[in-house]
């Protein structure tokens, strides 16, 4: 049968750009829908305008850290309506990037929704398309939880065009972008609560990564509130009310409250998956086996609307795993262990392994050896700040192989993208101790720690 599309994807994100240039590399007719900007989520309302803010709440910080080195105070203030402008303005130049990338590529761009007809079926609008191959990537969307008033929260995606600054912003839930969004909206000035149901934030993360991220958080100013429940939502002349209860209960009054950190659901509804024999689980996400083919023979899913990693990174991984697969004669499949990770707190922490506890469950808590070094950086002595970095090594002793490594303080992103090749690599802790380390840097902890 002759089809319009050698391979159609849904949703023109990281993952599935990547996809559909990897595929027409090798030569494939390929066709890509979008309703919203191209990019995703990542890079519209996620990863890179997200970053841009974390340099920006971290000036403040290095002004006054410049005076323990002889320069004289700085008087600055910042104008958000300029730093938003600028943010946004960078997110519509990589807009055009992709767009050339997909057009050079020659990817031909259906603007709007697609919906499954049939399983070589997609209608985008008023225009049916067919395809031997589909792929399916159309991402997640931040979940409202069912709070009496939670239409009167915002979405994570808000927090990138709320103008003016708010002075008092509460943010619900402990996961990674919450506790980003906390530290990125303290450093540039706004009164910050975060409001948790667990005793800590980064619920899944090492537990001294977890602990040391938090009490540096508290230290630096913002309030955490844990093992606390939402009870209500209300919007006020002024901004918005919201009734907590823990212990005891209590009203916050803020500008404006964010669901940042609530959770994300993939973006299946409405897609027509009733048309095929496309399985979802009971999160809703894709069911897909490791060459992300799901249950439909000739439908494929990545990326944040299936069950696997939901790391833009991974996305792309995924998509140039299937493309290389099914277009270019080189089969293989995405690797999952020891993916690298970030966390753009402030303190920024960095991660790649096994926790300490997946390490115990895994292999036994006789079998495990942990090595740490907490310490205060050189930049801070003269700054005059009890900053603290901390490192983590989990090793397994029998075998000498270092299951994890842990990172938090400045830097961590950077440091443990390199460390993560050495665990990729199945590095041992004799081959840390034999690397000559880099002196003076925090970085040289990693290969000193005994």
């Amino acid at each position: 049968m002759t089809y319009d599309f050698d391979l159609f994807v849904i949703g023109a994100g990281s993952g599935g750009i990547a996809t559909a240039r990897r595929a027409a590399e090798y030569g494939a007719k390929v066709g890509i829908a979008e309703f919203d900007r191209l990019g995703g989520t990542c890079v519209n309302r996620g990863c890179v305008p997200k970053k841009l803010m974390v340099y920006a709440s971290r000036f403040p910080g290095i002004f006054e850290e410049a005076q323990g080195y002889g320069w004289s105070a700085v008087q600055s203030s910042l104008n958000w309506e300029d730093m938003i402008t600028s943010v946004n303005n960078e997110v519509t130049r990589l807009n055009g990037i992709y767009q050339k990338m997909l057009d050079n590529s020659k990817v031909q761009i259906f603007q709007g929704r697609a919906k499954f007809i049939d399983n070589h079926t997609v209608e985008v609008g008023e225009t049916k398309v067919t395809a031997d191959k589909i792929l399916i990537a159309v991402g997640g969307t931040p979940v409202r939880p069912d709070i009496p008033g939670i239409e009167h929260a915002l979405i994570s995606d808000a927090l990138f065009e709320m103008k003016p600054q708010p002075k008092r912003v509460v943010i619900l839930g402990g996961g990674y972008i919450g506790s980003e969004f906390a530290c990125i909206l303290h450093g540039l000035g706004t009164e910050v609560i975060q409001v948790i149901r667990q005793d800590k934030i980064l619920r899944g993360f090492d537990e001294d990564l977890r602990t040391e991220i938090q009490e540096g958080m508290i230290r630096h100013g913002i309030r955490i509130i844990n093992n606390a429940d939402i009870v209500s939502i209300e919007k006020t002349d002024t901004g918005v009310s919201m009734m907590i209860k823990n212990d005891t209960e209590e009203n916050i009054l803020a500008d404006a409250i964010s669901l940042a950190a609530l959770g994300r659901k993939p973006n299946t509804d409405n897609l027509g998956l009733e048309n095929t024999s496309v399985k979802l689980d009971q999160e809703g996400m894709v069911v897909v086996d490791r060459y992300s083919r799901t249950e439909e023979e000739n439908i494929y899913a990545l990326g944040d609307c299936t069950s696997k990693i939901q790391l833009t990174p991974v996305a792309i991984n995924e998509g140039r795993a299937f493309a290389d697969t099914a277009f270019g004669g080189k089969s293989r499949v995405m690797s999952y262990e020891n993916i690298p990770t970030a966390i753009f707190t402030t303190p920024e922490a960095a991660t790649v392994g096994l926790t300490e506890a997946e390490a115990i469950e895994e292999h036994g808590s006789d079998r495990i050896k942990v090595y740490r070094s907490r310490f205060r950086p050189m930049y801070y002595t003269l700054a005059g700040k009890e900053e603290k970095t901390l490192m983590k090594l989990v090793v397994n002793q029998e075998t000498d192989q270092v299951l994890g490594a842990h990172m938090v303080g400045d830097h961590a992103g950077e440091i443990i993208q390199g460390i993560a090749i050495a665990l990729k690599m199945g590095a041992k802790k004799a081959d840390f101790d034999a690397t000559v380390g880099i002196h003076p840097s925090s970085a040289e902890e990693f290969v000193t720690m005994r």
